[in-house]
């Protein structure tokens, strides 16, 4: 029997309005679910939407359209008391470490505050300091940080102090927004393999959002890619590298180097024509067919739906 499903997404649509009376429509019809303790990557190029995702799911932005059930329960319909409950259960680490940090407050106080908002340790001040101590030591920090403040540390480690204020409030589900794209290539592999190692021992279930696919493939156990506010393919990760279906991700995955020079030289570069079409925008039918070597006429007119065409892999394209 397969893990219990803790988050399903269904046709979940996020608009805005901009200037002109136009509406962007940053999210499109987007359904998936991640199961207990997995963890889904969501990848594709900036402005896809994957962000947007993120904040509508965490109720940072109410949603549109759609439905969005947590643990059997949909949040949308929740009143603000229910909404606000649920923060001790879903968290999110932003994707700058500077900017995501009071510089007014100690790390004590910046990791604390979600302790303090849900009523966690009231009157127990050396309790509320020994979690704390106990997360710094978690995510790698020592006890002498507790003090200082974030203009005191590099960029790693303020990433780390963002995920130990996550982790504060004891969360099943965190969102991680790009986590990784802000830091040095050399701490980036650092703060993967913390993820993973708190994965273990917290048993907690990440939506990782990023533009990196060969960072993702490492953490994730599935995959979405997305298009222009769309999900084109949904797959296991390793059955989205090793059998890309859309063309769009087939892209994706050929700008990825390879450390063999031969293989490197050898192997085909797929070079996507034109730019990323305006979200206010979008052209109509298919919203990859402009920049897509494969496109028919019916590309033009109908919108593909994403199916399953092989066990675990589904593809929004009229190819298959």
């Amino acid at each position: 029997m397969g893990a219990k499903t803790l988050l399903d997404i269904r046709n979940l649509s996020k608009e805005f309005k901009v200037s002109g009376g136009r509406t962007l429509k940053a999210v499109n019809d987007v359904s998936f679910s991640i199961s207990e303790g997995e963890t889904f990557g969501l990848v594709g190029e900036s402005g896809c939407g994957k962000s947007t995702t993120g904040r509508t799911i965490l109720q940072l932005y109410n949603a549109t359209e759609g439905e969005i059930y947590f643990n059997g329960e949909n949040i949308i319909k929740m009143n603000k008391k229910q909404k606000y409950a649920l923060h001790s259960d879903m968290q999110m680490i932003f994707q700058d470490p500077y900017a995501s940090l009071n510089p007014r407050l100690t790390v004590t106080e910046i990791i604390s505050e979600g302790m303090d908002a849900l009523g966690m340790y009231k009157g127990d001040k050396s309790g509320k300091y020994d979690r704390v101590l106990e997360l710094l030591n978690k995510v790698g920090l020592k006890k002498n940080h507790a003090n200082r403040y974030p203009h005191e540390f590099s960029g790693g480690q303020r990433q780390r102090i963002g995920i130990a204020r996550a982790l504060a409030v004891k969360p099943k589900f965190i969102i991680a927004d790009e986590p990784i794209s802000a830091l040095d290539v050399s701490i980036q592999a650092q703060v993967v393999n913390l993820f993973q190692d708190l994965q273990e021992e917290e048993n907690l279930t990440y939506l990782f959002i990023a533009h990196d696919l060969s960072m993702v493939k490492h953490i994730s156990d599935r995959i979405g890619v997305m298009y222009l506010g769309k999900l084109v393919e949904v797959s296991e990760s390793v059955e989205l590298y090793d059998n890309p279906l859309h063309p769009y991700t087939q892209a994706l995955l050929s700008a990825i180097p390879i450390p063999d020079p031969k293989v490197e030289h050898s192997r085909e570069r797929i070079v996507l024509q034109g730019d990323v079409p305006s979200p206010m925008n979008p052209p109509s039918g298919c919203h990859f067919r402009t920049r897509c070597a494969h496109a028919k006429k019916e590309c033009e007119s109908m919108i593909p739906q994403l199916k399953e065409v092989e066990k675990g892999h589904f593809v929004a394209c009229h190819l298959y």
